[in-house]
């Protein structure tokens, strides 16, 4: 088998599987273990997986900015937001930080609803300030343009002196061994934090963010109290069902 054809396959058996071993892959291609790695590395090289310890996984999206995430696959974002709204409870202390999903939920919110909503992000800030029954609070910091929030120090201090009912965390990766993780350590940090000052952790997740990883953790999978997802991946929901997450699912 040519080594371009090889490492096709092996692309199309992650984009599956999301995580494949070295030694399957030799048996299944009849090639050493050592040819599979070298492919694991060069294609490490192009972006297109991440190796680790005798295997690869999958990089779950591409990394970019929050404007090009906006109006990108909006149905499959409205049909987790539909699912998500009656989770939330009116008249309470609502955490919604960044994220092109987290700002159509808050966009979908009834006219009337009433909350406190405390948010690092500046879109939905914007959007939060429209509504005549909700009180806004916006953390301090520097803004990160690729994911259009606030993080740092002064975001890190005013989380210290707060208690939050729900914390809707906008989910880059998720994880049943590692958690919940980002490509940003500083981000990492600030939902690490929004994470331990809240009494509940929603999170909204299309099937491709689920079973990959990036390099900063921001909370054990059992940080997460309610998932909001339209993965049909039964293997994969039952191990985060493991970590004692309760699962919503979305049919589309």
């Amino acid at each position: 088998m040519l080594k371009r054809e090889r490492q096709r396959l092996i692309l199309e058996e992650l984009n599956v599987k999301k995580k494949v071993l070295a030694s399957d892959l030799s048996e299944q291609f009849h090639c050493s273990e050592d040819t599979i790695r070298r492919d694991f590395r060069e294609l490490d090289q192009q972006g297109l997986l991440r190796r680790i310890h005798s295997g690869a996984i999958s990089l779950g999206p591409a990394v970019t900015t929050f404007e090009q995430r906006l109006g990108v696959n909006t149905d499959q974002k409205q049909a987790l937001v539909q699912r998500t709204l009656p989770l939330l409870t009116e008249d309470s202390i609502l955490m919604i930080d960044g994220g092109t999903t987290n700002l159509e939920l808050v966009k979908a919110l009834p006219e009337d609803f009433s909350a406190t909503i405390i948010t690092n992000s500046p879109y939905i800030t914007i959007e939060a300030i429209k509504r005549k029954n909700i009180e806004t609070i916006v953390l301090g910091g520097i803004m990160a343009k690729r994911a259009a929030v606030s993080l740092g120090v002064e975001a890190l201090e005013v989380l210290d002196t707060l208690r939050i009912d729900t914390y809707v965390m906008g989910i880059y990766n998720l994880d049943p061994e590692k958690g919940m993780t980002v490509h940003s350590q500083q981000e990492a940090q600030v939902k690490r934090k929004m994470t331990e000052v809240s009494d509940e952790v929603i999170g909204m997740a299309s099937a491709d963010k689920l079973g990959v990883y990036s390099n900063y953790i921001c909370c054990k999978p059992e940080a997460v109290n309610i998932l909001v997802t339209d993965s049909k991946d039964e293997v994969l929901l039952k191990n985060l069902e493991k970590k004692h997450l309760s699962i919503e699912r979305v049919q589309r």
